[in-house]
């Protein structure tokens, strides 16, 4: 059988307990930030009237962003190769979940990248205090309230080429130690290459967060419908 389901009804209660609460928690840590206007503050350490002296620098402009972009696309690829032709740590874990890990990457920015596209928020170099045209508006209000921007910033896709492979946590979870490593990784990845899009004016940090508790809820949906279509395919 391709899939064969590795927890009782029980357990794996409990364990989506843990991440409600977890998703719960970082939900109110976003909140927390928005509201006491943490944004422009934080985007003010790195520009001002005159724009972001570091936007086209090569380390944030070429190396963090085309790199790194070009980067995730491979990783992307090889997830989908390991599906049928598992490597190193892909391995460890069936067909079924190698191809979990893999769908739900390329969901996870698909689903960020369609979100983006649809947002009426502007990015920190489109704002008039740093040169731009834009007021900034929070973007939970940007429905029907434009600011004046060309928009299609929020939340930060950039960022989602790291954030994305969190969906890794819920394949290996029968391996903790690898499941942690994973997330580890892919959480620091995406907040380097957002923390780089926020020193270039590319992003609010709150686009970063946001963009991070997306993938992460989209790789939790997956990983609870997961059983019922991995049986599917058995």
């Amino acid at each position: 059988m391709m899939y064969e389901l590795r927890e009782d009804g029980a357990h794996q209660g409990r364990g989506y307990r843990g991440v409600a609460v977890a998703t719960l928690v970082l939900l109110g840590a976003i909140f927390l930030w928005e509201a006491a206007g943490r944004d422009m503050a934080w985007a003010s350490a790195f520009g001002d009237e005159h724009g972001f002296a570091w936007r086209s620098h090569w380390l944030f402009s070429d190396v963090l962003h085309d790199d790194v972009r070009r980067l995730s696309w491979a990783l992307a690829l090889c997830l989908c190769l390991g599906v049928w032709w598992p490597m190193g740590v892909l391995r460890r874990i069936d067909l079924s979940r190698r191809l979990q890990l893999a769908i739900t990457a390329m969901l996870s920015s698909a689903v960020v990248a369609a979100i983006k596209s649809g947002s009426g928020s502007s990015c920190p170099w489109d704002m008039q205090a740093f040169g731009g045209v834009a007021h900034y508006v929070p973007h939970w209000r940007l429905w029907g309230l434009p600011d004046g921007g060309g928009g299609h910033c929020f939340p930060a896709g950039h960022a989602s080429a790291g954030f994305a492979f969190v969906a890794g946590w819920f394949a290996f979870r029968e391996w903790p130690r690898v499941a942690t490593i994973w997330l580890v990784c892919a959480v620091g990845a995406g907040f380097l290459l957002g923390i780089a899009q926020q020193v270039r004016g590319a992003h609010f940090m709150s686009h970063t967060l946001w963009s991070g508790l997306i993938c992460w809820i989209v790789a939790w949906g997956i990983d609870a419908a997961w059983p019922r279509f991995a049986k599917v395919l058995a």
